[in-house]
């Protein structure tokens, strides 16, 4: 035995058992995986595998990659494995519930046309004008499909929010119902000035292509059990009933999705006596109040660094107002599937959240203010004619007040004793699920949208994000509470840091070394200068003894300074080669260290055994 692992015959055996065993671990343990990133960005979450597990029925997963035609694309190449082995990763925890096929839709091809029939996007390639088809279709038993038409690559974050929500859509049969509570005049209404009619909210016509849409009576006592989420827009003046019914909504695993505000610019109809008095506030403190929040009452903030260009007078001059608010993608919270992609929001008059002491529920800040802000009373906004007010009085305290939150955990009610004739309901819950945004003019037509007649068409054109805002917090909350408590996951794109800090100190070393040889450089000229100021001027172009040895001075200075910045490269280079020398050692000698380890472990434990057999 010992011949044969010395002979050229044992070397090929053991070539060809090192090359066995790879093949046989690639194939046995292919979907086993052991997740050592920060983030844990390669585990799936506890939501997604609770919504796997919970599925009733078994879906049918299309997924298009045009693979031979991004053979020179090795960025979206690497995107598309990533996005195939969390695919697989879904189907092994369905447990046979995910039908997952992979299909390259090559040119004038069958399955080219199935994927231009689902609906999925081709993008054309310029290398030779083929198609790439990079998408998924998710179809259920009655043949209802839903699609991610493209897998877009600055999208990696949400990928798996994505992928579990369209499961999610596609496991249920029907649309959500969402049901509307409004003191504003979303529906539309009539112009009493313009004596015609003014038509609904753009954001109600967004809302009723992805769901079912159900008014509420304004004095409602209980929601029915069809519905699963509430929209509330400017809930002023609600009964106890009402309040009551959303208490025990919520508390029973209802959704709910409120607009609040301090001082609502869209509730029309009041007369400025009205309006000095807070008619066009609205809140919801006892609910808030069990819920573990609550509205600054009477407050709006106002941001000098958001603030808003409008205006002004009969040239409509141009000024900022601290009341009306831009809020740039800074100002979102980006690890939220609520905001993450958002990156332009328009607010009025918008009111501040705060978390109460003590509270259980978790309140997690959506939108924020800059630190640039103050809160200025309601009042002020009542007959304000100039903006440039609000800007002279603006003292901001440096604190960032939320604007949009989202409340989760453990509550309790606001209505233990229950109300008049009606018996004490529900007690607590392990989990409520609402978002509350202290603004509900962010809502109306003016603030994120242009609607223009076309031939008697309605063409809206955004130019904010309001919208997609409502639809991403309404699509999240119809969902399962496993698809709410999905966030979007960290960011796949590691820098190397290590050489980056590598390069960074060589880079401060070589700067130190640049500014002492030019500081060398200038003293020499000037002692140059000085000694030729003192020669004949006749001569002023012949060198001096002393002159010529300063220069030879410099010139080795010089040349000494070169050669230490050559070092300092030099030794850059060697830092780094040396980091890539460990790395390639442990991704690739570290392997066959450790086959070879247990080959000898197996050795000896059967040698040991043999002894123990004679013995």
């Amino acid at each position: 035995m010992r011949r044969l692992m010395y002979s050229s015959l044992g070397l090929v055996l053991i070539a060809v058992a090192f090359v066995g065993f790879n093949m046989a671990a690639n194939s046995l343990f292919k979907n086993t995986q052991l997740d050592f990133t920060e983030q844990k960005l390669y585990t799936l979450s506890t939501g997604t595998q609770q919504l796997l597990t919970e599925l009733q029925e078994p879906i049918r997963l299309q997924y298009f990659y045009s693979n031979k035609a991004t053979r020179d694309i090795p960025m979206l190449r690497n995107y598309a494995q990533r996005v195939q082995e969390l695919l697989e990763s879904y189907a092994r925890l369905a447990d046979g519930k995910l039908q997952l096929e992979v299909i390259d839709p090559e040119a004038f091809s069958a399955e080219e046309d199935r994927a231009a029939a689902l609906g999925l996007q081709a993008v054309p390639l310029e290398q030779d004008g083929s198609q790439l088809y990079f998408g998924l279709a998710a179809s259920n038993a009655q043949g209802d499909s839903q699609v991610i038409p493209f897998f877009a690559l600055d999208q990696e974050e949400l990928l798996e929010y994505e992928l579990s929500r369209l499961i999610s859509s596609v496991a249920q049969t029907e649309r959500p119902v969402i049901g509307l509570l409004s003191a504003l005049p979303i529906n539309g209404g009539f112009d009493m000035q313009a004596g015609q009619p003014l038509p609904s909210w753009t954001i109600l016509e967004d809302i009723r292509q992805q769901f079912q849409l159900e008014s509420l009576k304004d004095d409602i006592d209980l929601i029915p059990a069809h519905i699963s989420t509430v929209l509330l827009i400017h809930p002023k003046n609600l009964s106890e009933a009402t309040q009551y019914a959303l208490d025990q909504f919520v508390l029973g695993g209802g959704k709910l999705l409120a607009f609040v505000d301090p001082y609502s610019e869209a509730d029309t109809g009041m007369s400025p006596q009205d309006e000095m008095v807070g008619a066009k506030s609205s809140d919801l403190p006892a609910l808030f109040k069990a819920w573990g929040v609550r509205m600054l009452p009477n407050q709006v903030l106002g941001d000098g660094s958001y603030a808003m260009s409008v205006g002004v007078g009969p040239q409509q001059r141009a000024v900022r107002h601290p009341g009306w608010l831009t809020l740039p993608k800074k100002a979102m919270d980006s690890t939220d599937v609520l905001t993450a992609q958002l990156s332009q929001l328009n607010l009025a008059t918008a009111g501040m959240l705060e978390p109460l002491e003590g509270a259980k529920t978790h309140f997690t800040p959506l939108l924020h203010s800059s630190e640039y802000a103050m809160p200025f009373s309601a009042q002020r906004f009542a007959l304000l004619q100039n903006p440039e007010e609000l800007l002279a009085d603006l003292e901001p305290t440096g604190e960032r007040y939320v604007l949009a939150a989202r409340i989760s955990g453990p509550a309790q009610t606001a209505f233990a004793q229950g109300i008049e004739g009606r018996e004490p309901g529900l007690q607590s819950a392990e989990n409520i699920n609402v978002i509350i945004v202290a603004d509900s003019d962010m809502l109306s037509d003016r603030m994120w949208v242009n609607v223009q007649d076309f031939f008697g068409q309605r063409l809206p054109q955004p130019f904010a994000d309001n919208g997609s805002f409502t639809i991403n917090a309404l699509d999240n909350l119809s969902g399962s509470d496993a698809l709410i408590s999905i966030r979007s996951r960290g960011n796949f794109n590691r820098p190397f840091t290590m050489v980056d800090n590598l390069q960074r100190v060589a880079q401060e070393r070589f700067q130190k070394k640049e500014q002492e040889l030019q500081g060398r450089l200038a003293a020499t000229e000037e002692k140059m200068f000085e000694l030729q100021q003192a020669t004949d001027p006749e001569r002023d172009l012949e060198l001096t003894a002393e002159q010529q040895a300063t220069l030879q001075q410099f010139m080795q200075e010089k040349l000494q300074v070169r050669k230490e910045l050559r070092e300092v490269r030099y030794q850059l280079n060697s830092d780094i080669e040396s980091l890539g020398t460990t790395l390639k050692f442990f991704n690739i000698g570290v392997m066959p260290i450790l086959l070879t380890f247990g080959l000898v472990l197996l050795s000896l434990s059967r040698r040991i055994r043999r002894m123990q057999l004679v013995d």
